[in-house]
């Protein structure tokens, strides 16, 4: 089974197709978690609490961070292998293929964006959260408590290059999205002439939800962040 995932292009689509799945799943997880933050920063706060540094929280933090790990590394793998099979065809000029969008032929300029964005994520708001409570402090640099989730929106997205540099993050995640979500059902066999259709429609929906939940956290904190319960 080893080297079926490792040496086979299926196999290596097939973990592309798992890895993908889950964290697709997570992303809709955390994207509803955040509209909490606009409808009761409390709320949020409370479950950026439970989500500290438990060890479930622990244990999904190192889950998580494999996925992502190997979802790119396969990303990168597949990518150079069809680069060399297609060889000198790669520098002739070819119309657009029907049914073939822009995104499906820029993933992996996508996903760096999208990784570079996660990093971005990552120093705004786990380092200053999780990682402190990891460590053992009780307020980050900001001199906000380790689970005061809602404040540290706030402040991050007062500042506007973090807006619009969150922005572009969701939009390469929508496009990311928009292929993906239907790419990893066609890889496990769950496709033909009926449901190809269905698919895509389902992934730009799912897509859209993604970016309309992420980018309206970052938007009304922005805007009026006394709606979110923050201090204007």
């Amino acid at each position: 089974m080893s080297c079926f995932l490792s040496n086979s292009s299926l196999g290596k689509k097939l973990v592309m197709s798992v890895t993908g799945c889950f964290l697709v799943l997570f992303i809709l997880f955390h994207m509803s978690m955040n509209v909490t933050a606009i409808l009761s920063p409390e709320a949020y706060n409370t479950i950026c609490e439970l989500l500290g540094a438990n060890w479930y929280a622990l244990v999904g933090t190192a889950v998580l961070a494999l996925g992502v790990v190997v979802h790119f590394i396969y990303a990168i793998v597949l990518t150079l292998n069809n680069y060399r099979a297609r060889g000198s065809q790669r520098y002739a000029v070819t119309v657009q293929e029907p049914g073939v969008t822009w995104a499906s032929k820029n993933m992996l300029v996508l996903g760096v964006i999208v990784l570079l964005g996660l990093l971005l994520h990552l120093y705004n708001f786990w380092a200053k959260m999780q990682l402190v409570e990891i460590l053992g402090g009780h307020t980050n640099s900001l001199g906000f408590g380790a689970a005061d989730g809602a404040s540290l929106i706030a402040y991050t997205f007062s500042q506007w290059y973090y807006v619009v540099l969150y922005l572009v993050w969701f939009a390469a995640l929508w496009f990311h999205l928009t292929h993906g979500v239907w790419s990893m059902f066609q890889t496990v066999g769950w496709a033909n002439d009926t449901w190809y259709p269905r698919l895509k429609c389902i992934a730009n929906i799912v897509a859209t939800i993604v970016f309309l939940g992420f980018a309206a956290v970052v938007l009304v904190y922005f805007f009026c962040p006394c709606i979110a319960g923050a201090a204007c």
